[in-house]
């Protein structure tokens, strides 16, 4: 991505005083913004910019049971405000992750979401068993969207039934204190109905959304930039979608914790998210040009809530439903995390 970074000059005003702690089921953070699972690794990188410990929770890149590859090169491409990817799902398994990324993580002191994937729902279930032996696992992330595979029947998001076969195996497999997030795909007539099955197959909560299937055409070579024909298109692009994906989930399920993600590049993007009914946000693309962005979008959010009156950010978790003529006011005493009676 070639746009600048938008930053808020603040001059020598101290911060507001926004409370940013959120939560996802009953996993607690103190901040709302997370990275996005595929983007910085396990963070080793983004802990040379920042201290990843300050984050609401590294999401670290999907893991599968074996050492992985992934696709053949080229496997990226610059398209109009976002970038394409088809990288594939490469890593090194799950018993490499745990004893060098995870141990890191857990010396860190990072909270760490696991982003899990797997081509059968076998394999799901038994990197979560696998996974509860293991300590410094705040949440599980399970990646049933991915486009980036060969055979698009991989992706279980894709239908209620596959989706739910697969939630059901992990969460019966998985420590029952470590909440269950489900990674959903835009690439569907109706995500709502998707959200619907995973919440009733025993989510704890959903991440919305993974990257749109997309493509590129070399106008030189006059053949697909990308080895693999299709990728996964992120960034600002996608934004608008993710926001639809949020806004029409929270409608069917007002009570799933949600954490947003899609495009997000400074705090006012991820207050859309918010107001549509992300309990936090996921930052991905933006850290390929500025490592720092999970940190400066959580500044950039602070003073976005406390420019609309907000005094915590869970009080504007699905704002925009709300009628017109609510009170904000009224939100001050109600010390839930949870969305209000009025989604």
């Amino acid at each position: 991505m070639t746009r600048a970074v938008v930053r808020y000059d603040t001059g020598d005003a101290p911060p507001p005083k926004v409370d940013m702690s959120t939560t996802l089921a009953w996993f607690a953070m103190p901040s709302p913004v997370l990275t996005a699972s595929g983007c910085a690794a396990s963070g080793r990188e983004l802990d040379q910019f920042f201290d990843i410990s300050a984050m609401g929770a590294m999401v670290t890149k999907s893991i599968m049971l074996d050492a992985r590859s992934g696709r053949a090169t080229p496997r990226m491409a610059e398209t109009p405000s976002g970038m394409l990817n088809s990288i594939g799902l490469q890593g090194p398994g799950i018993h490499d992750f745990i004893e060098h990324d995870l141990a890191w993580l857990r010396e860190r002191g990072v909270r760490t979401v696991v982003s899990i994937a797997g081509s059968t729902t076998q394999e799901y279930e038994d990197l979560a068993k696998i996974l509860r032996q293991h300590e410094g696992i705040d949440a599980i992330e399970v990646n049933i969207s991915c486009p980036n595979v060969a055979d698009r029947g991989q992706v279980f998001a894709c239908r209620a039934d596959t989706a739910s076969g697969v939630v059901a195996s992990v969460r019966r497999s998985t420590d029952p204190s470590v909440p269950v997030l489900v990674k959903l795909s835009p690439d569907v007539t109706d995500i709502a109905t998707i959200a619907v099955a995973c919440d009733r197959a025993g989510a704890d909560g959903l991440t919305l959304i993974n990257t749109t299937l997309g493509m590129v055409i070399d106008t030189d070579t006059m053949r697909p930039a990308l080895a693999g024909v299709t990728g996964g298109l992120s960034g600002p692009a996608i934004r608008p979608i993710a926001v639809r994906c949020v806004w029409q989930v929270r409608q069917a399920l007002p009570d799933i914790p949600i954490l947003g993600v899609g495009g997000i590049r400074t705090g006012r993007d991820a207050l859309e998210f918010i107001l549509a009914g992300a309990h936090a946000v996921s930052v991905g693309t933006v850290v390929f040009h500025d490592p720092s962005a999970p940190m400066r979008v959580h500044a950039e959010l602070a003073v976005e809530l406390a420019a609309r009156g907000f005094s915590r950010v869970s009080d504007a978790i699905s704002y925009a439903h709300r009628p017109e003529d609510a009170d904000l006011s009224s939100d001050a005493e109600d010390d839930e995390l949870n969305p209000p009676e009025w989604v």
